[in-house]
């Protein structure tokens, strides 16, 4: 019965990691439910002006700045509306050209942080497939153990026992939090769509 235990234990682990579930190569690092979408086109959250008809974004100043706050994590969306409002009591001309310029800023910024993002997931997803393996390699070496009498109540067995159950625990308690990682590359998009309509909103 304990070996049955422990295959079902193995074989468990080995169902949330990404190469045993049956994914493309091309996305055998990529664990999440979500799909993965490495960059956001301009054209699915904008209908503006033309993001390359209003020159370099970096080249406005007050553009710039309020692209970099606008796209941080830490802005709330309520904030979103004040701050492009602030912004337009102060710029005076040019209102349509340098809102576009906002929108690029912001577009660039969260497309750099979604890949960034997007990167460290499929790296610790490498790292799960890796520590999957081992863990299914640690519960054959304890089921053989447990068919050697001679080792049966030893410490050689305990210790087998012990690295398995600890590796499974870590493995997940990654799982579980990767689950919530998962969610940040969708909620970048959906914070840079709610940029996008307000801007759009104003122009």
């Amino acid at each position: 019965m304990k070996r049955v235990s422990l295959l079902v234990s193995a074989f468990a682990v080995a169902g949330l990691c990404p190469a045993a579930q049956g994914q493309a190569p091309s996305n055998a690092d990529w664990p999440c439910v979500q799909r993965k979408v490495p960059v956001i086109a301009a054209g699915t959250v904008w209908s503006g002006p033309d993001l390359q008809k209003v020159g370099p974004w970096q080249s406005d100043a007050d553009a710039a700045a309020l692209a970099q706050r606008l796209a941080s994590r830490r802005t709330r969306p309520e904030e979103v509306g004040p701050l492009i409002d602030e912004f337009l009591a102060k710029i005076g001309e040019h209102r349509a050209e340098r809102l576009t310029r906002v929108f690029a800023g912001v577009l660039e910024i969260v497309n750099t942080e979604r890949s960034r993002v997007i990167a460290g997931i499929e790296r610790y997803a490498r790292g799960q497939g890796k520590l999957a393996e081992r863990i299914r390699k640690e519960a054959d070496e304890v089921s053989a153990a447990r068919d050697e009498p001679a080792v049966q109540l030893g410490k050689d067995l305990q210790d087998l026992e012990t690295r398995f159950q600890w590796d499974k625990r870590i493995f997940e308690e990654r799982a579980q939090a990767l689950r919530s990682v998962c969610d940040t590359p969708v909620l970048l998009e959906h914070h840079l769509f709610e940029i996008a309509r307000r801007i759009q909103e104003r122009l």
